[in-house]
């Protein structure tokens, strides 16, 4: 790998004498690392069952090092959610920011997922986390990432940062801006990013982050607190953009961030993390927290969901009258969508009706605090529980990741070492073995316990209902 010029004596000139350290790790192969999902999995429980060797990443107490020769993303507990891939020091941001369940979250530029999961586990499944994505094409793969997690309160957008806070105003309790940039930190990891930095370089990204910012600065409620990162080493990109914000919009502090072993304050000493691949096992990244003043500030801000939406919201509303929720329906007794009470009967913690719509023949549960009026490009609106066609209702894919262990009462169970596990996966009908019985009707397909998706049973056979999007390649 040829670094340029032009980067290396910038990098010289801000490292110093630690400059040899950090072109020597380049020399090094990138690390890779898991962060496991707390709503599926402890950290305890996964040092029992892990199939491979584990070292604790220092940021994130869910995170994990891979050891040499490990392919988490071709095996089984991958499918079942247990765990996201993710490059350690992106693992960063969204633990400075800590999220608690309860709080309206948002990541704005959040494919393809991995900081959007982190703050969606954080969350516990209460409030709401809008997880956007200027690209719709990127947002689908966000979406399956937080399906795949399990997230049960999350609203997956593709829109412009400036058409968001239209509609939120001062909404946010937490913010989570990782902004588009140079990519200088992950040189080694992707060495096709140097020919994207020699074409475009820093100044090309600045305006753009700066755009993003001050859209999300709009959408940050007093008291609440917004994490600003990126994956470059670029001062321009990172301290300026904490200089320009707090010189343009007084209604800002910068939060100091207590630094971990290996961590480095910015070039200036701001309070900031800087994280470099020759002080830490990870890429390069860059992490800066703000506060917007007045209301309650630190942990635990609007619990209670206390906070109106913005004007354009409010403007929204005005102008329908009666016609609140157009094209949303009210979910009427069971008996109105046939195998729905059937299947809602096996849940051990049936979803609650009160946030239950339909719309175009498909049943959602919508995060608390939801608007149905809220006009955004959607990919996803809450928790797909499942499709009503012909008045037949048929559980989803993500109903069944959103299920713990022991929640569904017509299970079947493999052993990771059975072979069947990946032939479900594929998408292939399973038989059963000596002495195995299948439930009737609609079963949840387990892997040590941990649901992968749904099959249904004729008693002899369970025709498989795996989502063809998600199989095995």
């Amino acid at each position: 790998m040829r670094l340029p010029e032009a980067f290396l004596e910038r990098m010289k000139r801000m490292l110093g004498e630690e400059y040899d350290s950090w072109l020597k790790a380049y020399g090094k192969d990138p690390v890779q690392g898991i962060r496991i999902n707390p709503a599926k999995v402890s950290p305890e429980e996964w040092e029992r069952i892990s199939p491979w060797g584990l070292r604790p990443v220092l940021w994130n107490r869910d995170g994990f090092y891979c050891e040499e020769g490990s392919r988490p993303a071709k095996d089984v507990y991958y499918y079942a959610g247990l765990y996201y891939v993710q490059e350690p020091s992106a693992m960063a941001p969204a633990a400075v920011l800590g999220a608690e369940p309860g709080q309206r979250v948002l990541d704005l530029c959040a494919a393809p997922g991995g900081k959007s999961t982190q703050l969606g586990a954080q969350l516990r499944g209460h409030g709401i986390l809008v997880s956007n994505d200027i690209s719709a094409s990127r947002a689908k793969a966000l979406l399956k990432n937080l399906e795949m997690a399990g997230i049960t309160n999350a609203c997956v957008t593709a829109e412009e940062p400036g058409k968001l806070a239209e509609t939120f105003g001062e909404y946010f309790d937490k913010i989570l801006v990782d902004a588009p940039c140079s990519g200088e930190g992950m040189f080694r990891k992707e060495p096709e990013l140097i020919k994207s930095w020699q074409e475009k370089g820093p100044k090309a990204y600045v305006p753009l982050q700066r755009e993003i910012l001050a859209q999300a600065v709009r959408m940050l409620r007093p008291g609440g607190e917004l994490v600003y990162s990126t994956c470059t080493f670029s001062e321009e990109e990172d301290e300026g953009a904490v200089s320009w914000l707090l010189a343009n919009m007084p209604e800002m502090e910068l939060v100091p961030i207590k630094p971990w072993e290996g961590a480095a304050a910015g070039t200036g000493r701001e309070p900031v993390i800087r994280l470099f691949p020759h002080r830490t096992e990870g890429e390069g990244h860059f992490v800066a927290l703000f506060r917007k003043k007045g209301g309650n500030a630190g942990k635990g801000i609007n619990r209670a969901g206390t906070s109106n939406a913005g004007e354009g919201a409010a403007r929204q509303k005005a102008g329908r009258g009666e016609r609140k929720y157009p094209g949303w329906e009210d979910v009427g007794s069971p008996e109105d969508i046939t195998g729905f009470s059937d299947w809602e009967a096996l849940l051990a913690n049936p979803f609650g009706r009160e946030r239950m719509k339909k719309r175009e023949g498909q049943l959602y549960l919508l995060p608390e605090g939801f608007d149905p009026g809220w006009r955004l490009r959607y990919l996803r609106t809450g928790l797909l529980l499942g499709t009503v066609e012909k008045g037949r209702f048929e559980p989803s894919q993500a109903a069944a990741m959103a299920l713990g262990r022991g929640e569904f009462a017509h299970t079947f169970s493999l052993k990771r070492e059975d072979g069947r596990v990946i032939r479900y996966l594929k998408g292939e009908s399973l038989l059963p073995e000596e002495g195995e019985e299948f439930p009737a009707g609609w079963v949840l397909v387990c892997v040590d316990g941990f649901p992968l998706g749904w099959a249904k049973s004729s008693g002899r056979m369970l025709k498989n209902k795996y989502y063809p999007g998600w199989r095995w390649q």
